[in-house]
């Protein structure tokens, strides 16, 4: 019978080793204390909409105050409103 050889490394394998060695300290550390780019990305979606919502709008500073308006946690009391 002839001898079984070790198989080929599969390229993306290798590269995605190579890479969680890099980063094994950060992906512990995000692990260990719960860290997320969750808000990040909901943040860049809201911004996404809120630019297709501003397409009319005659200056950027408009669609400046409407994101901070949305996203700045800031609620002001509007007249007539409860």
């Amino acid at each position: 019978m002839g001898q079984l050889r070790p198989p080929m490394p599969i390229p993306s394998f290798v590269k995605l080793q190579k890479a969680i060695v890099e980063h094994t300290p950060s992906i512990l550390a995000a692990i260990e204390h719960g860290l997320s780019n969750g808000r990040t990305e909901s943040a860049n979606t809201k911004i996404r909409l809120i630019t297709r919502i501003a397409f009319g709008f005659k200056s950027p500073e408009a669609l400046i105050a409407l994101a901070m308006l949305n996203l700045g946690g800031h609620r002001p009391v509007l007249p007539n409103r409860q």
